[in-house]
């Protein structure tokens, strides 16, 4: 059987059940990934996707259960760059619904570039548009761009904070990000930050024996007692060159979600899906050119 050709720009593709990675070629000859994940709108009984797609090549935020940071950070994507992946992936013939900035680096570190690419999103022909309110933007807790994005006042854009520790201790050890702009200073720029109802989504990396204990839920839960968030427990991903990391058990996932849920706090964990081709958040990264 003959290979179907790849759209102009893609460089390699990879597939896990319906998960989907590929690598977007850029005009300088560096790489990024982007990964559709398959939604299931049960009410319609159709089919959609959500698209994850990068925003730098390679990250400056150091994250240690991170590929990407692993990387070092090379440079800022081009707003036409970061929508070129959405264009790839319908070239390879997904119709993404939803685009989370959830791939590699840290959109807010890009946010001139970021926030061009949402606008060049939003008002792009109709049928190619993503709408605002179907648009996720992650970040480590870069205040500057945390901040610049809050005078935006787009509220129908959901907000991910990347959290992963309970306290400055754990997490500036995780995350450098947090030796600068501690959790004091983030919980403050939160509460400033105009939420969509108050709400926005809690990104929580269990990595066993570090911050995955009871009590260090507890101290989660009173972090985030002013607000109406969700918590999104991700047990860790491994990746090449962090091998004394590992992921809880399933039993310790749970009474971890429990401690959390009893402090009433909501709270979900993310079902693990492109670990094998490493499509799965905190594994995507490619070669520095």
């Amino acid at each position: 059987m003959a290979r179907t050709a790849l759209p102009p720009g893609v460089g390699r593709v990879r597939r896990e059940g319906g998960i989907v990675k590929f690598a977007l070629r850029l005009s300088d000859g560096a790489e990024v990934e982007s990964v559709v994940v398959p939604m299931r709108q049960r009410a319609l009984g159709r089919e959609r996707a959500s698209l994850c797609v990068s925003t730098q090549v390679g990250c400056r935020m150091g994250c240690v259960f991170c590929a990407t940071a692993r990387m070092g950070f090379a440079r800022d994507l081009e707003p036409e760059e970061i929508v070129a992946q959405v264009e790839a992936a319908r070239l390879l013939g997904h119709r993404p619904t939803n685009v989370t900035f959830m791939g590699m680096g840290e959109p807010l570190d890009n946010f001139e570039n970021w926030a061009a690419s949402v606008r060049l999103l939003i008002n792009a022909p109709a049928g190619s548009a993503v709408a605002m309110n179907r648009m996720t933007v992650s970040t480590c807790g870069f205040l500057p761009g945390l901040n610049s994005l809050a005078a935006l006042s787009w509220k129908r854009v959901t907000l991910a904070v990347s959290l992963n520790a309970p306290n400055d201790a754990i997490r500036s050890s995780l995350m450098p990000v947090n030796r600068k702009h501690p959790m004091a200073a983030l919980r403050q720029a939160l509460l400033e930050y105009p939420l969509r109802r108050g709400v926005f989504m809690a990104e929580y990396v269990l990595l066993r024996g570090i911050n995955d204990r009871p009590e260090h839920a507890d101290e989660l839960a009173a972090f985030l007692a002013p607000f109406r968030a969700a918590v999104n427990l991700i047990p860790y991903n491994g990746i090449r060159g962090a091998e004394d990391l590992e992921p809880p058990t399933r039993a310790e996932t749970e009474r971890f979600q429990e401690t959390l849920r009893a402090a009433g706090r909501k709270a979900a964990v993310r079902e693990t899906k492109g670990r094998r081709i490493a499509a799965a958040c905190g594994q995507l990264a490619t070669r520095m050119v």
